[in-house]
C-alpha cells in the first residue's frame, strides 16, 4: 500500500510541478546494472527497453556486453553513463592492464566514463598512502589512454577495497593531475565506513572532481540489505543529500544502486523510479522557495 500510494504521489508530483523540466533535468537518472539483476535472463535489448519504459536516462554498465548494450541503448535513445571496472595496483605495475585498454577501444568516442575501482594485494590496508605513487603512475596513464580515445575516468570508492572511502579518491585525483579524471560519491559505501556524519564535507572535498553519484534507499548503519534498499525506504534521509547537491549546483549523472536487492527487477527499479520522482518533487519545491 505504502508503494502504491508513493507511485500515486509521483505521478501528481509530474502534473503539479513539472517534475522533467528543466530543473529536474540537471541530474539524469539511471540505473546501475545491479538492479537488472534477479535471475531472469534478458537480451542487452530487452534490458534497454526495460530501463526506457520505467523513466531511467540509462545504464551503469559491467565490462560484459558493452558492445551489444551500447546497440541497445542507442536503439532506444538512452545512455551508458559509465562501465564499472577494476584495476589492482602494485609496487611494479604502473601501466593499464590490458582488460582496461580493451574497454577503451570498445568505448572510443562515446560519452562513457570508466567507473574505476582500485584494489591491491602490495598495499593490503584500506587508504594506505604508501600505494598513493603506484596507483598515480597506474591511473595517469590510464587517463592518458582514455582522454585520446575522448573518454574520461571516474573513481569509485569500495567498502574494503584499497581506495575505500571518498576521501581516498579526491586525494588521488589531486596527484593524478588529470582533467578527464574525477571522483564518485557512493552514497552506501560511505555509511558502511562510518562516514555519514560527514557527507556535506566531503562533498565539498570532492566537489571540483565529482562526477557521479549513486544512492538509494538506507538505513543509518547494518549489513548491505539495510543500506542497499529501493528509493523511499530506509531511514536515511536521501532529500537531505539532494538538497545539498542542489546547493552545490553539481549537475552531473545520478545513479542508482540496487546491489543485492531482492525481487522483479520491474517491480523494484519501478518502485525507486516512483521514489525519486518524489524525491525531486521535495529538492524542487524547497529551491522554488528560495
Amino acid at each position: 500500500m505504502r508503494d502504491f500510494a508513493m507511485w500515486v504521489f509521483s505521478l501528481a508530483a509530474y502534473s503539479m510541478f513539472g517534475i522533467f523540466s528543466a530543473k529536474a533535468a540537471e541530474n539524469p537518472f539511471f540505473a546501475m546494472d545491479t538492479g537488472l539483476r534477479d535471475g531472469v535472463m534478458r537480451t542487452p535489448a530487452q534490458q534497454a527497453h526495460l530501463l526506457k519504459e520505467l523513466g531511467y536516462a540509462g545504464v551503469g554498465w559491467s565490462p560484459a556486453q558493452v558492445p551489444e548494450m551500447l546497440a541497445a541503448l542507442d536503439a532506444e535513445g538512452l545512455k551508458m553513463f559509465n562501465v564499472y571496472v577494476g584495476v589492482e595496483i602494485s609496487r611494479t605495475n604502473h601501466v593499464a592492464p590490458a582488460h582496461i585498454t580493451q574497454l577503451i577501444g570498445q568505448l572510443k568516442g562515446r560519452d562513457t566514463a570508466l567507473w574505476l575501482t582500485v584494489t591491491s594485494k602490495a598495499f593490503t590496508k584500506p587508504c594506505d598512502e604508501s600505494g598513493d605513487a603506484d596507483a598515480v603512475a597506474m591511473l595517469r596513464d590510464i587517463a592518458d589512454q582514455a582522454q585520446q580515445a575522448g573518454l574520461k575516468v571516474s573513481l569509485y570508492p569500495h567498502t574494503w577495497f584499497w581506495m575505500e572511502r571518498v576521501q581516498d579518491a579526491v586525494r588521488l585525483a589531486k596527484k593524478v593531475e588529470r582533467p578527464n579524471l574525477g571522483v564518485t560519491f557512493n552514497l552506501c559505501h560511505c555509511i558502511k565506513v562510518g562516514d555519514e556524519s560527514r557527507i556535506k564535507e566531503l562533498l565539498e572535498q570532492a566537489k571540483p572532481y565529482l562526477s557521479f553519484v549513486t544512492i538509494n534507499g538506507a538505513d543509518h548503519e547494518g549489513d548491505w540489505n539495510r543500506l542497499i534498499q529501493p528509493l523511499g525506504q530506509g531511514s536515511f534521509d536521501v532529500a537531505a543529500l539532494l538538497k545539498t547537491l542542489k546547493a552545490m549546483d553539481y549537475r552531473g549523472p545520478v545513479g542508482l544502486q540496487h546491489y543485492g536487492i531482492k525481487g522483479d527487477a520491474r517491480e523494484m527499479l519501478g518502485q525507486s523510479m516512483a521514489g525519486w520522482r518524489a524525491l525531486r518533487v521535495q529538492v524542487d519545491a524547497v529551491s522554488d522557495k528560495q
